[in-house]
């Protein structure tokens, strides 16, 4: 039996907006519309609102996921969320007593704390550099995040602030090589600024590490009550409470089949647009939207674990998340084998294990294991026999307490979420170039060649992460524009 037609199953024929994709932008962007008065619809090809920001029974029952997202200090952080009330519409945010651990050979941990003191007394040598380092930097978070969250990038950096500006055009080896003496703080640094997905010798990923680093004591790296998808519930319930109108399992294949509306937002890859509306599209910014380029991809495994992990370092257990590969040296190895095509022997591991501090998410006495590690872009090279070395080595016994695992290669990322192109779940590689050119090269990033259709995913700026900038800043570029025929906002 066929689909109804998505037309046939909404409320209305005419919307102000209509938004396809609720991933966090997608939702952001409906929101900022609705807030304004306009009748909004978010169309989701999934069950569930959220993209990469849900969460499931991947393993086995009773223990809940989360399928991409984890943990998110950009979330807290991010100066939209910041404004809605999404506690009242159920979400509530758990912080671990620290925000990060980093397990070394010698059986020690680096930590990083909500306090910059209490951070630089666990990195010997480097106690004093750490401070002078990231003192300066924290009171001024809220410049920061605004900086880095902004559609220009690196350009407002110098502007929002002149010294972090300076240290954010660098490489993570930079840093690492000048700001830092001693293997703790280089390790802990390098740990950091891989998330960045780009090799640590080249800029800017000492951005990402710096902004990461400095939201660690400024507001932390919480993780949500119950799971991601906690988050992407509380951001859809507070646009159905202005009004707003979601319609899930409606999967978008033409623009010409949405109903009719003024504005139309779409949280979707350049790939996926070309697909959708490229016979409408000039052929020049076809080829524009081709030639975008995806970053590395993640190999991802999820554990369910008869007790916690045995960690040599105890002190891992204070973390939800833990970086696990060792020396600074090891990190950049690993990464830079990656940008070239290469499979690390050791690589670097992401891993989180949210139900030491979350008790919803798994039955009493066990526990969940998140962890991914990247690969290159479309790979099909099991990495679970890596991972789990990695795991090991710091905490010798955690094979044998292996309930169940699920691995989630980079093509089954696409499958989840279409926006994981090729498994990259950044949206685009953030290097030089694409800082400035996302998705394409023009002045205004956001908007096609079609009138009133925006793109406002994380492969328009900033780029990724869950903070639903992306959403905001092309829905107010709509309102600037008047395309939706309300008054010209030029807030």
């Amino acid at each position: 039996m066929s689909q109804p037609s998505i037309a046939s199953r909404v409320k209305q024929r005419n919307y102000d907006a209509v938004v396809v994709g609720s991933g966090p932008n997608g939702l952001a962007a409906a929101i900022t519309l609705a807030q304004r008065g306009m009748s909004v619809l978010v169309l989701e090809a999934r069950q569930v609102t959220g993209g990469s920001c849900r969460s499931a029974e991947l393993t086995v029952p009773g223990f809940i996921h989360d399928t991409c997202s984890a943990i998110h200090p950009l979330g807290i952080g991010s100066p939209l969320f910041r404004t809605l009330p999404l506690q009242e519409h159920g979400l509530t945010w758990i912080h671990p007593p620290a925000p990060l651990a980093h397990p070394l050979d010698d059986g020690s941990a680096v930590i990083l704390e909500r306090s910059v003191d209490q951070t630089a007394s666990n990195l010997g040598i480097d106690r004093l550099s750490y401070q002078r380092f990231m003192q300066p930097l924290v009171p001024d978070w809220d410049k920061v995040g605004q900086a880095l969250l902004h559609p220009m990038t690196v350009l407002s950096y110098p502007a929002a602030l002149p010294r972090f500006g300076l240290l954010a055009m660098r490489s993570s080896k930079w840093i690492t090589d000048n700001a830092f003496s001693g293997e703790r703080a280089r390790a802990l640094f390098a740990g950091i600024a891989a998330h960045s997905g780009i090799p640590l010798e080249q800029s800017p990923s000492a951005a990402i590490g710096i902004v990461l680093n400095i939201a660690g004591h400024a507001v932390g790296w919480p993780l949500p009550l119950g799971g991601s998808q906690k988050l992407s519930d509380a951001l859809t319930s507070y646009f159905v409470s202005l009004g707003g109108e979601v319609l899930c399992d409606a999967h978008v294949h033409s623009i010409d089949e949405l109903p009719k509306y003024k504005l139309l937002m779409c949280d979707i890859t350049p790939r996926q647009f070309v697909s959708m509306a490229g016979h409408r599209l000039p052929s020049g910014y076809v080829r524009q939207l081709k030639a975008y380029r995806y970053g590395p991809a993640v190999f991802k495994i999820d554990f369910a674990i008869d007790g916690p992990i045995p960690w040599m370092a105890t002190e891992c257990a204070r973390a939800a998340t833990v970086h696990v590969c060792g020396t600074v040296e090891e990190v950049m190895r690993a990464e830079h084998d990656v940008a070239r095509g290469r499979h690390p022997e050791r690589p670097f591991v992401l891993l989180a294990q949210q139900s030491l501090f979350d008790r919803t998410r798994a039955p009493e006495g066990k526990h969940t294991v998140w962890a991914y590690c990247h690969v290159p872009l479309g790979s099909t090279h099991d990495m679970t026999e890596a991972i789990e070395s990695q795991i090991e080595r710091f905490a010798p016994g955690f094979r044998d307490r292996i309930i169940a695992r699920t691995i989630r290669t980079p093509a089954q990322f696409e499958q989840h979420n279409p926006n994981c192109v090729g498994g990259d779940i950044n949206g685009g590689t953030l290097d030089w170039f694409q800082l400035f050119t996302r998705p394409t090269p023009q002045l205004v990033p956001f908007k096609t060649p079609l009138k009133g259709v925006y793109l406002c995913s994380a492969s328009t700026p900033p780029g990724g992460g869950v903070h639903g900038m992306c959403g905001y800043y092309a829905a107010l570029t709509a309102l600037y524009f008047g395309d939706a025929g309300f008054p010209v906002t030029r807030s």
